[in-house]
C-alpha cells in the first residue's frame, strides 16, 4: 500500500490575545483532523502576534517555558484529544535572560518528543529578533513521530541551506516551516527557496506563513502557505494571500525513496571536499 500521510497546515490572522489565538488553533486542529490529518503545524510564535516588529521589553510577556509552559501543554492535551502530530512554535524562556524562537514537537499520543530553536537570528528593519531570541544550539533534531519523521527549520533559517541538509542527512521525511514574513521583503523567494530545499534533501516542506497586518507594525504577511514535495512540486493548490486558512494535503511519503534512487544526490554527495563551508 501506498504510504500516504495526511498533513495539515495553519496560517492564521492574530485575534488580538492568546487565549483567542489558541481556541482558534484548537478547532483547526480539530477540523484537520475530521479531514483525515495526522499530523499539523502552526505558524512561527503562533499564539502572539509577530511582536519583532518593534523592539520593546514589554513583549518579554509572551515568552513561556517548553515543555512545562501553557501553552505547550494545552498542545499535548490537543494531540491526544485529535491523535494528531503537533508542531508549536513559541517564543521560550529556558531562564532569566536566555529566550529562544522555538517549535515543540508532540507525538500523536500526547508525548512531548522535544524541541528546535531557530538558529539564524535576523535584526532588520520589520524583524528585530535579535533584540528578544538567543541564536539556536540545539542542533538539527529530527523526531521520530507517528506518521515518520518530522524536522523543523523557523522562518529566516529558509536562507541558509546548510540546515536544510543536515535535516536531511538526519533523516527528516517532513520539514515544518514556520515562518513570518510580508511582501516588501523578500516575497519573489517564497515559493522558490522552499520548493528548491525540497528538492536538494528530497523531502516534503511544508511552508508556513502568517497573513494581516498586525497591531505592532505595518507588516503585510501575505499567507499562501503550501506543501511542496521531493521533486518540487506543490502539493494541491497554495493558500489564500489575505485570508486566514487551513490547508490539508495527502503526502506519498513512498516518493521519498522514489526520487533518492532516481537523482542520487545523497550518494553523489562530496563531504570530503567540503571543509572550506565551515570556515568564517
Amino acid at each position: 500500500m501506498p504510504n500516504v500521510v495526511t498533513a495539515a497546515l495553519v496560517q492564521a490572522t492574530w485575534t488580538g490575545d492568546t487565549e483567542s489565538m489558541l481556541a482558534k488553533h484548537e478547532e483547526h486542529a480539530r477540523e484537520a483532523a475530521r479531514r483525515g490529518a495526522k499530523v499539523i503545524g502552526f505558524q512561527e510564535v503562533f499564539n502572539a502576534p509577530y511582536f519583532c516588529q518593534v523592539q520593546d521589553a514589554e513583549h518579554y510577556r509572551w515568552a513561556e517555558a517548553i515543555p512545562d509552559g501553557p501553552t505547550v501543554r494545552r498542545m499535548r492535551d490537543l494531540a491526544r484529544e485529535t491523535g494528531m502530530v503537533v508542531v508549536a512554535p513559541v517564543f521560550e524562556v529556558e531562564q532569566s535572560g536566555h529566550y529562544y524562537n522555538t517549535a515543540a514537537v508532540i507525538d500523536a499520543d500526547g508525548t512531548y518528543l522535544g524541541k528546535y530553536r531557530k538558529h539564524h537570528i535576523p535584526q532588520v528593519k520589520g524583524f528585530w529578533e535579535k533584540f528578544y531570541f538567543r541564536p539556536g544550539n540545539l542542533g538539527w533534531p529530527v523526531f521520530d513521530t507517528a506518521v515518520g519523521r518530522v524536522g523543523v527549520y523557523i522562518c529566516y533559517d529558509r536562507h541558509f541551506p546548510e540546515g536544510w541538509r543536515q535535516l536531511g542527512l538526519n533523516g527528516a521525511q517532513l520539514v515544518y516551516n514556520p515562518s513570518a514574513t510580508h511582501r516588501g521583503l523578500s516575497a519573489y523567494l517564497w515559493q522558490l527557496e522552499q520548493p528548491a530545499a525540497a528538492v536538494a534533501n528530497e523531502y516534503f516542506v511544508a511552508a508556513i506563513n502568517r497573513v494581516g497586518v498586525e497591531e505592532y507594525g505595518d507588516n503585510d504577511f501575505y499567507g499562501t502557505s503550501y506543501f511542496v514535495d521531493p521533486r518540487g512540486r506543490f502539493v494541491g493548490d497554495t493558500a489564500s494571500d489575505s485570508k486566514e486558512e487551513l490547508v490539508v494535503r495527502d503526502l506519498d511519503f513512498d516518493l521519498i525513496d522514489e526520487v533518492r534512487q532516481q537523482w542520487a544526490f545523497y550518494r553523489d554527495r562530496r563531504p570530503d571536499a567540503y571543509e572550506g563551508l565551515v570556515l568564517p
